[in-house]
C-alpha cells in the first residue's frame, strides 16, 4: 500500500493517464469521424447540384426538342417534372430495399 506521502503523485499520475486515455479513445476518433462526416456533406451536395444542372439541362433538351409555342414549352416542363418525379422515386425505393437487405 502506498504511504501518505506517496499519494499525491499517484492521484496525478492517475489524472494525467486517465486525460491520455480520455483523449486517446473520445476525442480523436470524434475528429477522425468529423473528417468522413464532412466528406459526406461535400459530396451529397456535389451530387445535388449535380442533378440540379442534369435536370435543367433536361429540362431544356426537351424544350428545345418541341415544337414552339407556349402550350409546348409548358409541356416540356410536364414531361421533365415527370422524370424526375418518377427518378427520385426510383431512387428512394433502390435505398429503402437496400436498408432492408442490410438489416
Amino acid at each position: 500500500m502506498a504511504s501518505a506521502t506517496e499519494l499525491p503523485d499517484l492521484v496525478r499520475e492517475f489524472t494525467d493517464l486517465s486525460k491520455e486515455y480520455l483523449l486517446q479513445e473520445t476525442v480523436v476518433p470524434a475528429k477522425e469521424l468529423g473528417r468522413y462526416a464532412g466528406f459526406a456533406v461535400g459530396a451529397a451536395i456535389s451530387f445535388a447540384v449535380g442533378a440540379l444542372l442534369l435536370g435543367i439541362a433536361g429540362v431544356r433538351l426537351i424544350i428545345e426538342v418541341l415544337p414552339e409555342g407556349p402550350n409546348w414549352s409548358a409541356l416540356g416542363y410536364l414531361i421533365a417534372t415527370v422524370v424526375l418525379v418518377l427518378l427520385s422515386g426510383l431512387l428512394i425505393r433502390m435505398g429503402a430495399e437496400d436498408r432492408k437487405r442490410n438489416q
